[in-house]
């Protein structure tokens, strides 16, 4: 494959997100988030999502990314941008893969997604890779992610990268069914030691 200006590039790569990428930033996260959140989401909600305010959010945190170390990368399989990963840093943060009080900061792993068609091709492992090497650059001895119930995809995947659950869970409000009633989301947060 020919680069702009001619010369080879990449097949698959990862790199910081830049302006401009956040079209296929929401694209990759909405058709990721139907693919494996539909049941525990629920259709209705997945189709009340705001793509626009989504684009802009993203664009806002390419462009001026929040305190905290943030940073988001972008999986590439040629030019197009098929993969994200969004990490930060959390000061000090407890667990068992951290004791308290251990004085460097910890990493979390905010989003992880890779567009369904693109899955299993090895995009998951390199954002993950390169989310802990900027983490670790940064000063961190662990990291963090949530997963839902229900996404034994994400579990077997994170596993198999050498995180594990720590037994926290947290209880998060998702909508409104359509029924009326409020529909929440249980997460359970993994980590490993970095």
């Amino acid at each position: 494959m020919s680069g702009l200006l001619g010369g080879p590039t990449a097949d698959v790569s990862v790199r910081p997100a830049v302006p401009g990428d956040e079209v296929a930033l929401v694209r990759v996260q909405v058709a990721a988030w139907r693919t494996t959140h539909d049941e525990v989401l629920g259709p209705d909600v997945l189709d009340r999502l705001d793509e626009d305010l989504m684009r802009e959010q993203w664009a806002a945190a390419v462009a001026a990314p929040p305190a905290g170390g943030f940073r988001v990368l972008v999986a590439c399989d040629g030019p197009r941008v098929v993969g994200l990963v969004s990490l930060g840093l959390v000061p000090d943060e407890p667990g068992p893969a951290a004791p308290p009080g251990r004085g460097a900061p910890g990493g979390v792993v905010l989003a992880l997604e890779v567009e369904p068609g693109h899955r299993r091709a090895g995009h998951g492992s390199r954002l993950l890779a390169a989310a802990v090497d900027t983490l670790r650059a940064d000063g961190a001895d662990q990291v963090h992610t949530w997963v839902l119930d229900g996404d034994e995809g994400r579990r077997s995947f994170l596993h198999g990268a050498g995180l594990g659950p720590e037994g926290v869970h947290r209880t998060l409000a998702s909508g409104t069914a359509p029924d009326g009633t409020e529909r929440t989301v249980r997460e359970e947060r993994w980590a490993a030691t970095i």
